[in-house]
């Protein structure tokens, strides 16, 4: 299954890197990329774990840039 977030506010490609790095670290994770141009953090994973991992990597995203504001768009 894939999830989109949407990272609004997203600083840096220096900041983005960091938490496509930290996402793609996650547990049951199949792919994850984030693009600094789109704000755009796409995430594969298993059905049964896709929930979790979304919150973690909003988590992570929050963590790492703390301004940013997450949304769900897919």
């Amino acid at each position: 299954m894939k999830a989109v977030l949407k990272l609004e506010g997203l600083c840096c490609a220096n900041c983005a890197a960091k938490i496509e790095n930290e996402v793609q670290k996650i547990k049951g994770i199949d792919e994850a990329s984030l693009s600094f141009m789109t704000q755009k953090l796409t995430i594969e994973a298993p059905e049964a774990d896709l929930e979790r991992v979304v919150e973690e990597a909003t988590r992570i995203a929050k963590k790492i840039e703390d301004e940013v504001e997450v949304k769900r768009i897919k």
